[in-house]
């Protein structure tokens, strides 16, 4: 059967329809891109003539200088200790105000509301600017990136306890306050027993996000190793650079496996 003109106008339309869609894409990516290209001055021309630049840069960055390792083991210790001593501080203050931020708990919403209040204020702080801030009262050093690691810890391990406090089964609440309970008998007795596992597994989490961010923290002069690598690009010797990197990327997968073992056996 032979097919009519008028049936075939509705495909034909379409592919044309499709045709121009795709063509003004392309138009509108190439305006934007030509846009951002001026608006950023970026010399392509330049950056081909650098090409050889780039093959030294990876050269040197596949020839780690091990004999460095001497000299990044100490930062690294004390990219370790940060990270545990300013997860222990967040946890130390965070569990407490998490109880804070739940009204079963304080009996007055006004205080829970101003509870989760600041700690969604203080969720909502970028890391780097939170360790300049700490760097600029307290100096360069360990103490201004424990400060700052402890600041973080606070906010992502209490919002996600302040969670699992609300999903807790109230059953035991309820009875701990039949027989006369006060609000610290209660979060002692009914609800810390049903959240514990929880915790532990939030601070595993959290240690393995701080000891990443104890590298970068290094860059706003918070201690650490990542002082060496912030020197070790500034002085152009991308060999040590691929220590730090290597070295840093070694202690992450170990963290990351001991978390997930004791992760695993708290379930």
């Amino acid at each position: 059967m032979t097919r009519t003109p008028s049936a075939g106008r509705p495909l034909k339309d379409t592919v044309h329809r499709n045709l121009w869609k795709r063509l003004a894409t392309v138009i509108v990516f190439v305006v934007c891109f030509l846009a951002a290209k001026d608006a950023t001055k970026t010399d392509f021309g330049e950056a081909i003539a650098n090409m050889g630049q780039a093959a030294d840069f990876f050269s040197n960055l596949l020839s780690p200088d091990w004999a460095y390792f001497a000299k990044v083991w100490m930062p690294l210790v004390q990219t370790i200790r940060m990270s545990v001593v300013g997860t222990s501080l967040g946890l130390l203050f965070g569990v407490p105000f998490a109880f804070l931020c739940t009204s079963n708990v304080t009996g007055n919403r006004v205080v829970a509301t101003v509870a989760r209040v600041v700690m969604d204020i203080i969720r909502t702080i970028p890391t780097l600017l939170l360790a300049a801030l700490v760097v600029a009262f307290m100096g360069i050093g360990q103490v201004s990136g424990i400060i700052t690691i402890a600041v973080f810890t606070f906010g992502i391990v209490g919002q996600l306890i302040y969670q699992s406090i609300e999903i807790s089964d109230p059953g035991p609440v309820e009875a701990a306050r039949s027989v006369g309970a006060n609000r610290m008998q209660i979060a002692t007795w009914s609800i810390l027993p049903q959240i514990g596992q929880d915790i532990a597994s939030y601070a595993m989490y959290a240690f393995e996000i701080n000891i990443r961010a104890s590298v970068i923290l290094g860059y706003v002069g918070a201690g650490g190793v990542g002082v060496l690598l912030n020197s070790s690009l500034s002085l152009m010797r991308y060999d040590r650079v691929s220590l730090v990197i290597l070295t840093v990327l070694v202690l992450v997968v170990i963290v990351d496996w001991v978390s997930e073992i004791i992760r695993k056996r708290l379930r």
